[in-house]
């Protein structure tokens, strides 16, 4: 009997089966930010076992609140700087050198396929993308890993998703993951693995892949993971070239992690996306979605454009692509946060970030502040706003205010109406 990916990953790494379907695996990297680590990194040292498993595999970013915007942020970024210091832990990001974790650390080649991750941030399913099993997990689980470069899962039951047909022009990724989790539920796949396959998935960019991975968690996975192919291998390349002597070798080595053709799977789902237009949500859950058509004049109080979902340079690309030479309407309050300084610098030479500007957005540095509610862009009671972002409970980008989760396209056509409307880039 064949197996998935993710049970390859498992059986690779396994270290211990102390009971029933539980597996202790080895980690191949830890990722921490300032918001969930300190807290780990205070309960280790008062315990006596303030002690890394390995520097090299421990990976740190100031990304949530950066700048600090008060004494208690400053305080989450000192313990975290801190601790990497004495750690002698060198892939540090600190302010000037930081960037959204879930689009940083892959742009830096610290993600490879058939890896297992862990991070105390529940997007960390986003790294799937790759062929790695990826996940996001609580404080105790998180010391663990610092200290002992373990983790436990229970044996992993797969959903597999495959996408298929043509995309209409001007719709994306972000329309896709959304109607993967309309279909199926925010509890579709809980406790499960979706792994994303078919003939859309395998023409996509990695950019695309992490914005569909990213929000497996929403649709209740523990991680979301497609397929290493040529294009996780292109995209590797420049970190991996000096390990493999041909891309055609790493292509090799990589897609011995790849799910067998007589795997089984838990749950199998086939989604034609050909007559699939732009989407956006309309309540409090990520499986509220609707046809953008459908949501009528929707006023809303900001746009933002960035996250871990959608703040990578395609998406900027896309979103200024729509908004060249228009303006943003007067009664809306339009920010945008290039995911990484590299992402920015990118942007900045493309004439991306002029066009912003002078459709009037305020261009943020690198942050993840907006897209819950901590800094750059915090919504006030009752107001709304049309995001990029991957959550939109009750309250997340502020108290009291609402989010609808949208493309970068939409969400560009969003700020220039000021209502929830379709992309000029979208033809039906």
């Amino acid at each position: 009997m064949g197996k998935t990916i993710a049970e390859k990953i498992f059986e690779t790494h396994l270290v211990d089966e102390p009971f029933g379907d539980v597996c202790v695996l080895k980690l191949d990297r830890v990722f921490c930010h300032e918001i969930t680590t300190p807290t780990a990194i205070q309960d280790l040292v008062s315990r006596g076992k303030d002690r890394v498993f390995d520097p090299d595999k421990i990976k740190a970013v100031i990304d949530h609140v950066t700048p600090a915007k008060d004494s208690k942020t400053a305080l989450q970024g000192k313990i975290l700087r801190q601790w990497a210091s004495r750690h002698g832990i060198k892939d540090f990001f600190d302010i000037g050198n930081n960037g959204v974790c879930h689009a940083i650390f892959p742009e830096k080649g610290f993600v490879r396929p058939g890896f297992t991750i862990i991070m105390g941030d529940s997007h960390t399913c986003t790294h799937g993308a790759f062929g790695a099993f990826a996940a996001g997990v609580g404080t105790t689980d998180l010391e663990v890993g610092i200290l002992k470069g373990v983790a436990t899962f229970k044996r992993p039951e797969t959903f597999r998703i495959e996408i298929v047909g043509s995309l209409k022009q001007g719709v994306y990724a972000k329309d896709i993951i959304l109607e993967v989790i309309r279909q199926i539920s925010v509890d579709g796949a809980t406790n499960m693995v979706i792994e994303f396959a078919g003939s859309v998935v395998d023409a996509m960019t990695m950019d695309q892949r992490m914005t569909i991975s990213n929000m497996a968690v929403e649709a209740g996975a523990t991680s979301g993971i497609c397929l290493p192919d040529e294009t996780t291998v292109e995209y590797l390349w420049p970190f991996i070239k000096d390990e493999y002597e041909d891309r055609e070798a790493a292509l090799a080595a990589f897609t011995q992690f790849s799910s067998d053709k007589d795997a089984v799977y838990a749950r199998r789902k086939t989604i034609d996306v050909s007559e699939l237009e732009p989407l956006t949500t309309f309540g409090f859950k990520p499986d509220n979605v609707r046809p953008v058509s459908q949501m009528g004049d929707t006023p809303v109080d900001q746009v933002y454009i960035g996250s871990c979902t959608n703040g990578r340079i395609e998406d900027l690309r896309v979103a200024a692509q729509v908004l060249k030479g228009k303006k943003v309407k007067d009664s809306v309050r339009a920010i945008v946060s290039p995911a990484t300084p590299k992402i920015f610098s990118m942007a900045l030479e493309e004439g991306l970030i002029k066009i912003f500007m002078e459709a009037g957005f305020c261009v943020t540095n690198p942050t993840c502040g907006a897209c819950l509610g901590m800094s750059n862009g915090v919504l006030a009671q009752g107001e709304v706003a049309a995001a990029t972002t991957n959550r939109n409970f009750n309250g997340r980008m502020g108290k009291g205010g609402m989010v609808h989760l949208m493309s970068p396209a939409t969400a560009a056509a969003t700020a220039i109406q000021g209502k929830i409307a379709n992309s000029s880039l979208f033809v039906n």
